[in-house]
This record gives C-alpha cells, structure tokens and sequence, in this order.
C-alpha cells in the first residue's frame, strides 16, 4: 500500500437486486477517514430485472454486467480483478441484498488502515440474530467450527460476505469454486499466512430466500465438497495418506481376522478375509503413492500462483496511466 491515502472500491456483485440496490448506494457513505477515494463497482450476474439500470442511474462508478448468470462465486473474482485493474488499495465486498449496512464499512476496514490485518471479516454474530433459525444458527455455528480447523484461524462467521481485503490480499487469493467464494477464501488466507481479522457487524434481514441453494442439505453437500477440496488442495498428502491409513488399518483388521480363524484350525474356510487383506493392502499403497503424486503437483500450484501474483503486479503496473493515485 502507498504512503498516500488508500483508494477504496466497494464491490457489490449483484442478481435481480433492483428492490434492494437503490438503497444500498445510497447508503454508502461519501468520504470515511483515512481513505482518499471511494469508487462503486456493482457486478450484475446477467440480472433479468432493472439492476444494471439502477446502478448507473444511482451513481456507481463501476458496472460490469454478465450476459448470463455465472454465479456469485465468480462474479466476486470478478469483481476483485475489475477493482485490481482500477488501482484499488482495499476492496470492500458487499452483498447486494441489503444484508449489511455500507455505513459499517469505516469498522470493516479499520484493521487495514491501522496495519493489524490484510483480511477483515465482518461478524455478524449468528448466534443472537434472531431472524436466523435455531436450525440455521446450529448449521453455522459447526460449519464455522470446522473451517476455523481447516484454516488454522479464528474468524467466528466464515460465511459472512461483508469484508475487506488490502490489495496484498485480493493478489494472493484465487478463487477456484463455482459455489460461494466465502469458505475458499479464508481456507487459502489462513494457508498463505494471511493476517485475518474480524469485526462485529449488524446484519438485517433479508426478505428473499437465497439464491445459492434451495435447501439446507443442498448448503451442507455444496459447502462441505468446497472445503474437502480446497483443503486438499493445499495438504493433498496429508490428505492422502490419511486415506492409505483408514484403508490399511482395514486390510490390518481383516488380516487378523483370517489369523484368528487359522489358529482355530479353520483358516480354509474364510480365505476371503485374507483376499480382502490384500486387496486393502494394494489400495493403500496405491493410494499413498497418488498422495505423493499429489504433493508433488502442490509444490508446483505453489509456484505456479507466485508465479501468477507477480504477473498481476507486473500487468497492472503497466497498465497504470501517468499521473494515477492509489
């Protein structure tokens, strides 16, 4: 970040929003201490309804528009790349739903400003909402739970959509789900050694239901593959060798069995326990070596997304005019 006030972009990634959005830039706020610029970018996810109209009449700055739906994973990665290439500093995300209040964001991205965070998630605190089910509050509260595991961070609502990244950050991530980019993105900070932060934020209610999924269980089997898979995109072999584990111990177990029945003098008859041994066996080892393939293939992702930042940074200094601020 310069010595200068940092420029700020407000990123809405938006899809039929045109009941809610008018309020929302009008609510964010014109001038927030310690910020040189403030600039809107709204994302419309190919919208069927007025969005994109009502964003340009209602003064944002930025309106990039989908010609058809992609889904707000990748409208948000859009949305970092479009604010990248527009010189910002921070990039605040916030949901076109109305959800959170754009007067907050002076909180949001005070960690940034003071230099305690590159990351700042606001918390909405899902436990006293009371618009939120007992359900739903549960769902949350252990979902949170496990990706603070993965992750090896403390932020107490990972799906919470309102927070700030430093220009440092927005580099670093790369979003690879079709999903929610809310898990993905904290799992890849707390393994490229981020610093996160959090702040507690008011959340309203939304009057439509999501339109991410459609049931619960939908949610559960979406988010859960989200975490597998980018959890295992950065520890494929410890991953992996867990797996060779389970499966040894199984084939260990059936072995036994079949040493049980042959010491009783009726090992003939139960051959299928020692196949099944070796069987399991073979898939462990099997396995372990796909780990170790694995690993080898993270090393090279590593570099490959160092490899991809300093491109970015090469690419938008470049594309930087003479006589740009930041």
């Amino acid at each position: 970040m310069s010595e200068e006030k940092p420029k700020l972009i407000i990123q809405i990634p938006c899809l039929n929003e045109a009941g809610t959005l008018h309020r929302l830039l009008e609510e964010i706020p014109e001038k927030i201490s310690g910020v040189s610029r403030i600039e809107t970018l709204v994302i419309d996810d190919g919208s069927t309804d007025r969005t994109g109209d009502i964003a340009r009449s209602k003064g944002a700055d930025h309106v990039i528009r989908f010609a058809n739906t992609k889904g707000l994973a990748r409208a948000f990665a859009a949305g970092i790349d479009a604010s990248l290439r527009l010189d910002a500093d921070i990039i605040v995300n916030l949901d076109g739903d109305g959800q959170y209040d754009p007067r907050e964001i002076a909180g949001l991205i005070a960690p940034i400003l003071e230099k305690k965070a590159e990351m700042v998630v606001g918390d909405r605190e899902v436990g006293k909402l009371p618009h939120f089910s007992a359900g739903k509050k549960a769902l949350q509260k252990a979902g949170s739970w496990v990706v603070r595991k993965v992750s090896r961070t403390d932020i107490p609502d990972v799906t919470s959509g309102f927070r700030a990244m430093s220009r440092e950050a927005a580099l670093a991530v790369n979003v690879i789900t079709d999903f929610t980019y809310t898990l993905e993105t904290l799992i890849q900070a707390g393994k490229e050694n981020i610093p996160l932060g959090h702040v507690k934020v008011k959340s309203r209610p939304v009057r439509r239901k999501s339109r991410l999924f459609k049931t619960l269980s939908e949610y559960v089997y979406k988010s859960a593959t989200t975490v597998i898979r980018v959890y295992t995109m950065y520890k494929p072999f410890k991953v992996f060798t867990l797996s060779a584990s389970i499966v040894l111990l199984a084939g260990i177990a059936s072995a036994g069995r079949f040493l049980w029945f042959h010491l009783a003098g009726a090992g003939s008859g139960h051959l299928g326990y020692l196949i099944a041994a070796a069987f399991a066996s073979l898939l462990s080892f099997q396995i372990f070596l796909i780990g170790l393939t694995a690993e080898l293939i993270a090393v090279n992702r590593k570099l490959i997304e160092n490899s991809l930042r300093r491109i970015k940074n090469i690419e938008l200094t470049k594309n930087k005019r003479p006589g740009d601020t930041g």
